[in-house]
């Protein structure tokens, strides 16, 4: 048995192999990477999309690949129209604050 490194943003929700925040109730969901460097490039990657993401990574026991005992998040996770809608709202805002000729 050896560890896997994880990213866990601050509302306990895990980043999932799908592109996507998930709860941690399913470890097979849950995106996971040998080497921490790896998990660091791709937690700066989402930071710099994400400016409120405050996001930690650490290192969970690893069982067949996958993470377990991982602590499932009580928090709900956003629904996926609810982030690209503020993402698209983000983007109309700046694009009206943009000088035009």
């Amino acid at each position: 048995m050896s560890g896997t490194f994880v990213i866990r943003n601050q509302l306990g929700h895990y980043w999932g192999k799908s592109g996507e925040w998930v709860s941690g109730s399913r470890a097979a969901q849950v995106a996971c990477w040998v080497h921490r460097d790896e998990a660091v490039n791709t937690l700066f990657e989402l930071g710099s999309k994400d400016t409120a993401l405050r996001g930690e990574i650490f290192e969970a026991e690893a069982d067949n690949a996958q993470p377990k005992n991982l602590e499932v998040s009580e928090h709900p996770l956003p629904k996926i129209d609810e982030v690209q809608h503020d993402e698209s709202a983000s983007t109309l805002e700046t694009e009206a604050d943009e000088p035009h000729d």
